[in-house]
Protein backbone atom coordinates (compact mmCIF):
# COMPACT_ATOMS: atom_id res chain seq x y z
CA UNK A 1 0.00 0.00 0.00
CA UNK A 2 1.10 3.35 -0.28
CA UNK A 3 3.17 5.42 2.02
CA UNK A 4 1.46 7.45 4.46
CA UNK A 5 2.88 10.85 4.62
CA UNK A 6 3.49 13.42 7.66
CA UNK A 7 2.78 17.12 7.67
CA UNK A 8 4.30 19.22 9.54
CA UNK A 9 2.44 23.09 11.40
CA UNK A 10 4.21 25.63 12.60
CA UNK A 11 1.25 27.76 13.87
CA UNK A 12 3.20 31.12 15.16
CA UNK A 13 -0.32 33.63 15.98
CA UNK A 14 0.89 34.44 19.54
CA UNK A 15 3.10 37.26 20.24
CA UNK A 16 7.04 36.33 19.99
CA UNK A 17 7.67 34.18 23.54
CA UNK A 18 4.11 33.61 24.39
CA UNK A 19 2.67 30.34 23.27
CA UNK A 20 5.26 28.16 20.18
CA UNK A 21 2.57 25.41 18.89
CA UNK A 22 4.21 22.31 16.79
CA UNK A 23 1.67 20.19 15.26
CA UNK A 24 3.05 16.91 13.46
CA UNK A 25 0.06 15.47 10.85
CA UNK A 26 -0.92 12.20 9.20
CA UNK A 27 -2.21 12.48 6.07
CA UNK A 28 -3.83 9.55 4.46
CA UNK A 29 -4.06 10.73 0.65
CA UNK A 30 -1.64 8.57 -0.82
CA UNK A 31 -2.66 5.32 0.60
CA UNK A 32 -6.11 5.43 0.13
CA UNK A 33 -5.79 6.50 -2.99
CA UNK A 34 -2.59 4.00 -4.12
CA UNK A 35 -5.31 1.23 -1.86
CA UNK A 36 -8.50 2.36 -4.15
CA UNK A 37 -6.60 1.70 -6.98
CA UNK A 38 -4.61 -1.66 -6.53
CA UNK A 39 -7.28 -3.50 -4.68
CA UNK A 40 -10.33 -3.68 -6.88
CA UNK A 41 -8.04 -4.73 -9.82
CA UNK A 42 -6.53 -7.17 -7.49
CA UNK A 43 -10.06 -8.25 -7.06
CA UNK A 44 -10.70 -8.49 -10.60
CA UNK A 45 -8.23 -10.43 -11.65
CA UNK A 46 -8.03 -12.86 -9.06
CA UNK A 47 -12.09 -13.73 -10.13
CA UNK A 48 -12.02 -16.52 -12.70
CA UNK A 49 -15.99 -15.44 -13.75
CA UNK A 50 -17.05 -13.05 -16.21
CA UNK A 51 -18.10 -9.83 -14.02
CA UNK A 52 -20.31 -7.20 -15.28
CA UNK A 53 -19.53 -3.47 -15.09
CA UNK A 54 -22.02 -3.13 -12.48
CA UNK A 55 -20.34 -5.63 -10.39
CA UNK A 56 -17.08 -4.15 -10.95
CA UNK A 57 -18.34 -0.52 -9.93
CA UNK A 58 -19.78 -2.03 -6.30
CA UNK A 59 -16.12 -3.91 -6.07
CA UNK A 60 -14.32 -0.41 -6.50
CA UNK A 61 -16.40 0.87 -4.31
CA UNK A 62 -16.56 -1.28 -1.30
CA UNK A 63 -12.61 -2.40 -1.12
CA UNK A 64 -12.21 1.45 -1.46
CA UNK A 65 -14.20 1.90 1.50
CA UNK A 66 -13.04 -1.35 3.01
CA UNK A 67 -9.54 -0.19 2.63
CA UNK A 68 -10.24 3.11 4.59
CA UNK A 69 -11.23 1.86 7.36
CA UNK A 70 -8.46 -0.77 7.43
CA UNK A 71 -6.41 2.16 7.40
CA UNK A 72 -8.12 4.52 9.89
CA UNK A 73 -8.38 1.66 12.52
CA UNK A 74 -5.20 0.44 12.07
CA UNK A 75 -3.47 3.53 13.42
CA UNK A 76 -6.47 5.51 15.24
CA UNK A 77 -3.76 9.12 15.61
CA UNK A 78 -4.64 11.80 13.19
CA UNK A 79 -2.09 14.34 14.83
CA UNK A 80 -0.08 15.21 17.46
CA UNK A 81 1.36 18.71 18.80
CA UNK A 82 3.46 20.36 20.98
CA UNK A 83 2.29 23.64 22.71
CA UNK A 84 5.09 25.09 24.42
CA UNK A 85 4.72 27.82 27.13
CA UNK A 86 7.92 28.83 28.28
CA UNK A 87 6.62 30.56 31.38
CA UNK A 88 4.63 27.61 32.39
CA UNK A 89 5.58 24.20 30.58
CA UNK A 90 5.10 22.12 27.43
CA UNK A 91 1.29 20.59 26.80
CA UNK A 92 1.24 17.51 24.68
CA UNK A 93 -1.59 16.39 22.39
CA UNK A 94 -2.82 13.27 20.57
CA UNK A 95 -5.88 13.73 18.85
CA UNK A 96 -7.22 10.32 17.55
CA UNK A 97 -9.78 9.86 14.43
CA UNK A 98 -12.51 9.03 16.93
CA UNK A 99 -12.66 12.77 18.25
CA UNK A 100 -10.80 11.91 21.20
CA UNK A 101 -7.98 13.82 22.56
CA UNK A 102 -5.25 13.10 24.78
CA UNK A 103 -3.53 16.08 26.39
CA UNK A 104 -0.31 15.66 29.19
CA UNK A 105 1.06 18.51 30.97
CA UNK A 106 4.52 18.90 32.15
CA UNK A 107 5.56 21.98 34.30
CA UNK A 108 9.07 23.82 32.83
CA UNK A 109 10.31 23.61 35.85
CA UNK A 110 10.47 19.68 35.64
CA UNK A 111 11.84 19.33 32.47
CA UNK A 112 15.82 18.84 32.58
CA UNK A 113 16.19 18.97 28.72
CA UNK A 114 15.13 17.84 25.48
CA UNK A 115 16.86 15.25 23.57
CA UNK A 116 16.88 13.40 20.34
CA UNK A 117 17.57 9.86 19.87
CA UNK A 118 17.98 7.49 17.37
CA UNK A 119 15.45 4.49 17.56
CA UNK A 120 16.47 1.02 15.71
CA UNK A 121 14.15 -1.66 15.81
CA UNK A 122 14.78 -5.04 14.05
CA UNK A 123 12.30 -3.81 10.69
CA UNK A 124 13.02 0.13 11.03
CA UNK A 125 14.80 3.17 12.32
CA UNK A 126 13.56 6.48 13.58
CA UNK A 127 14.43 9.39 15.06
CA UNK A 128 12.45 10.36 18.22
CA UNK A 129 12.43 13.51 20.63
CA UNK A 130 12.01 12.97 24.37
CA UNK A 131 11.94 15.46 27.50
CA UNK A 132 14.13 14.32 30.17
CA UNK A 133 11.98 14.83 33.55
CA UNK A 134 12.83 15.46 36.84
CA UNK A 135 11.68 12.50 39.42
CA UNK A 136 11.35 10.23 36.52
CA UNK A 137 12.90 7.13 35.46
CA UNK A 138 12.13 7.08 32.17
CA UNK A 139 12.32 9.63 28.70
CA UNK A 140 9.00 11.23 27.83
CA UNK A 141 8.08 10.86 24.37
CA UNK A 142 6.82 13.80 22.63
CA UNK A 143 5.51 11.69 19.76
CA UNK A 144 4.08 8.66 20.74
CA UNK A 145 2.28 7.39 17.87
CA UNK A 146 3.46 9.33 14.82
CA UNK A 147 7.88 9.06 14.07
CA UNK A 148 8.09 12.11 12.05
CA UNK A 149 11.41 11.99 10.50
CA UNK A 150 14.77 14.69 11.48
CA UNK A 151 13.35 17.23 9.92
CA UNK A 152 10.36 17.74 11.35
CA UNK A 153 11.74 16.99 14.82
CA UNK A 154 14.53 19.44 14.43
CA UNK A 155 12.13 23.04 14.73
CA UNK A 156 10.70 21.38 17.62
CA UNK A 157 13.84 20.38 19.79
CA UNK A 158 15.31 23.72 18.64
CA UNK A 159 12.38 25.46 20.17
CA UNK A 160 12.14 23.46 23.48
CA UNK A 161 15.98 24.40 23.92
CA UNK A 162 14.78 27.65 23.32
CA UNK A 163 12.16 27.66 26.17
CA UNK A 164 13.60 25.62 28.57
CA UNK A 165 16.03 27.60 30.87
CA UNK A 166 19.40 25.56 30.82
CA UNK A 167 21.75 26.39 33.61
CA UNK A 168 24.42 25.99 30.96
CA UNK A 169 23.10 28.54 28.80
CA UNK A 170 21.03 28.11 25.81
CA UNK A 171 24.28 27.33 23.35
CA UNK A 172 24.93 24.17 24.77
CA UNK A 173 21.25 22.40 24.63
CA UNK A 174 22.74 20.61 21.83
CA UNK A 175 25.74 19.49 22.34
CA UNK A 176 26.18 15.85 21.83
CA UNK A 177 22.62 14.84 20.55
CA UNK A 178 21.27 14.60 17.20
CA UNK A 179 24.51 13.99 15.02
Amino acid sequence: MGRISIAYIHEGKWPPGSVDIHIIQKSLRKAVFVAILLIPFACIFLSLKEISATLILWRFQLSGLLVILLLLLWNPVHKESVIIMPAFGVQLETHYTSGRIIRRFIPASEILKPVLLECVTPVTCYWSLSLLVRGKEELVLVFKELHPPMKMLLPVWKALCASIDNKEGPDTCGEGEGG
